[in-house]
């Protein structure tokens, strides 16, 4: 990083702090993730003004040395050699220095700033848009470990439910809606779902209840776990993932009390996702008569699902299976949608390769590729993909040839020819 740089880096943290302080009506989805965290700000509760910044934090924080002697030529910064504090002088000259030295690039990912700057400056920047895509300090990780904890503290009886589920906060989550190749109907059910949440008081008004349970059918690698994962980040919700399978254990008496708690888990930190994947198993389960056990636990899992709703409990509920045929009656009326899964065909392919290859250098002809590929699923192609990057590496290159698709090609056929033998 270069000095000027650094010096601009610094300098956004302390005029961020100062401007903080400043504007008690700024809170903490003003900050952005990164302040946060120099601030030592872990929830709303934790602000207390005024912030400071010191060297210290400056070093701990942007791995920054001696940020006092970096500033040390700005007229409008003074340091207090007691607590190392970094403070501004004159908020408004050193505003418009910031700006002077290249920072207003910065304006637009930091709300505090943009909030200050929109008062003052012909930047034509605006606060509101900005604030609005800052990441939520709610989407946080810490957040939601902290209102884990304090739901266990409450009710130690939801720990059981923590050992059978995968809970994700937004912010974790890679995935996003504009990575993914969807279908026009795919995207009009979570539209469907969006309006919901935001209609919610006029639908309770109403009673109009079955909306937001929402079962995924396809064959594998079709992007049914990607979408409900990227939905979690676009709706703001954190999710919940739960393998059926992983309910069976040696305490099988347990499984239908922790099944409970899971879906009131969900319900207590609504809004947020709740993900059933392999769903199958249900169907399985029923027709079996070795457990019975299992069974009382699958029928637990069938009335919580009756008794979950979006509109009153604020959960989107998602099932997910590669196998609907295996579903019967009982499971498939229990969801308010069926969205399906297909293998994508030539156009979503060459979309899809465009999409996960378009930060890399190829040479490559999509529509040929995509002609190439029938039959591959979204995650047959980015196997292919990354076959092809590690062919390239391999011979120390970054750019990817033909070549190197080709035995990207080659590995997913020969992969998928294995799973067919049959071995007996």
């Amino acid at each position: 990083m270069s000095g000027d740089s650094e010096i601009l880096r610094i300098m956004e943290v302390v005029l961020t702090a100062e401007i903080f302080n400043q504007n008690p009506q700024l809170d903490i989805n003003d900050l952005t993730p990164e302040c946060r965290e120099i601030f030592n700000i872990t929830n709303a509760s934790d602000i207390k003004r005024p912030v400071y910044v010191s060297d210290g934090l400056i070093k701990r924080s942007l791995e920054i040395s001696d940020a006092h002697q970096k500033l040390s030529s700005n007229p409008f910064m003074s340091y207090e050699e007691f607590g190392q504090r970094l403070r501004i002088t004159a908020l408004d000259p050193a505003a418009q220095w910031f700006l002077k030295h290249g920072g207003k690039e910065t304006l637009g990912k930091n709300p505090v700033l943009a909030f200050y700057f929109e008062k003052t400056d012909s930047t034509a920047i605006s606060y509101k848009t900005i604030r609005d895509t800052n990441p939520p300090y709610e989407d946080t990780k810490a957040y939601l470990e902290m209102r884990i904890s304090k739901l266990i503290g409450e009710d130690e009886k939801l720990r059981g439910a923590l050992d059978l589920v995968i809970i994700l906060a937004p912010k974790e989550i890679e995935q996003r809606m504009d990575d993914l190749v969807c279908t026009r109907e795919q995207l009009a059910v979570i539209n469907k779902i969006q309006q919901a949440i935001v209609h919610r008081e006029f639908l309770k008004q109403h009673r109009i209840y079955e909306v937001g349970k929402l079962l995924f059918v396809g064959p594998p690698g079709t992007g049914k776990t990607s979408l409900a994962l990227a939905m979690s980040r676009t709706m703001h919700m954190p999710v919940l993932e739960v393998r059926l399978s992983m309910i069976t254990s040696q305490f099988l008496g347990e499984t239908s009390k922790n099944i409970d708690r899971i879906f009131e888990l969900a319900k207590k930190l609504s809004p947020a996702i709740l993900f059933i994947d392999e769903f199958d198993f249900v169907a399985k389960s029923r027709v079996a008569d070795d457990h019975g056990a299992m069974k009382r636990a699958v029928n637990s899992l069938l009335k919580n699902i009756d008794k979950m709703n979006l509109v009153k409990n604020g959960v989107v509920l998602i099932g997910a299976t590669n196998h609907p045929q295996l579903l019967d009656e009982a499971a498939w009326r229990r969801f308010d949608e069926v969205v399906e899964f297909s293998l994508p065909d030539e156009d979503m392919r060459m979309n899809i390769l465009r999409k996960v290859t378009g930060s890399l250098h190829c040479e490559i002809d999509y529509q040929r590729l995509a002609s190439q590929t029938e039959g591959f699923s979204g995650s047959d192609l980015r196997m292919m993909v990354k076959e092809a990057i590690l062919s390239a590496l391999m011979e120390k290159r970054e750019l990817i040839s033909p070549d190197d698709i080709e035995k990207g090609i080659h590995m997913v056929k020969n992969r998928d020819a294995i799973r067919h033998l049959n071995w007996l």
